[in-house]
């Protein structure tokens, strides 16, 4: 055979992967050189008068026709059985194929139920803190607010007692000085200054407590300020990992 080997030859050189490939061209081959002298035969054959059929010898087809057949590849054999179970092989592959599609479905259905439960337990969670640290803060507001009130109250007082004071030692010493014009002018003046620094010791009293106050309610808008800022930073933590589809609604904690 012009381009093949001679069967043996190299073996010892040549791989088992490249023995089989000999073998297999050999084979193939095999099966157009057994065609060909058919298509010979049924040429050379003789004619049947008057009709287009013809003589030939069975033996020799019928040998020529076993070595196709034992010359055809193992694959054509393989691709055959393939062939007559199509059918099976179409059926189990849309079988596995609906299968592993459906446990894809249940998987997704799984971890979006997982996802969605999760959100909605860190909003409860922040929700939970943002009403903690409110009640916290209306706690603290409404705690420094009764004190400077006492505060404030106890310094009124103070200055009110501490004025009266002032006016009945001014009106006691007037009684006694009374007879004495100068002393008496005296008298009055000193009363007038005590009254007056009774009057502005009563209103730095009261700047320092509505200073106090203020530096107090300052601190608590701060204290909310951070916690809502802490409550709108989780907010949009939530939003960026869960999909628009199935995103719990967004918690406005100003419309609460």
């Amino acid at each position: 055979m012009p381009g093949l080997p001679p069967i043996g030859h190299g073996t010892r050189q040549t791989s088992g992967v490249a023995w089989n490939r000999c073998r297999e061209g050999v084979a193939v081959y095999r099966v157009f050189e057994a065609l060909d002298e058919l298509v010979t035969i049924v040429e050379e054959a003789r004619g049947v008068p008057m009709t287009s059929s013809c003589v030939v010898p069975r033996g020799d087809v019928l040998e020529l026709l076993d070595d196709v057949r034992d010359s055809l590849p193992a694959e054509v054999d393989d691709a055959q059985d393939v062939l007559d179970r199509r059918d099976e092989i179409i059926r189990t592959a849309r079988e596995q194929a609906e299968e592993t599609v459906g446990s894809a479905t249940e998987e997704a259905e799984r971890l979006m139920a997982e996802a969605r439960a999760e959100a909605e337990r860190i909003v409860a969670e922040a929700r939970e803190e943002a009403d903690r640290t409110i009640a916290a803060g209306e706690a603290e507001y409404a705690d420094v607010t009764e004190r400077a009130q006492v505060e404030a109250d106890r310094m009124v007082q103070a200055g009110r007692d501490a004025y009266e004071r002032a006016v009945d030692d001014g009106k006691r010493e007037q009684a006694r000085l009374v007879s004495q014009t100068e002393v008496v002018q005296a008298a009055h003046n000193e009363a007038a200054r005590i009254v007056d620094e009774a009057h502005e010791e009563a209103d730095r009293q009261r700047a320092d407590c509505d200073v106090y106050v203020d530096n107090k309610l300052a601190e608590f808008s701060d204290l909310l300020a951070t916690t809502l800022r802490t409550v709108d930073s989780g907010r949009n933590h939530l939003r960026g990992p869960v999909p628009a589809a199935t995103r719990p609604p967004a918690y406005d904690y100003q419309a609460q």
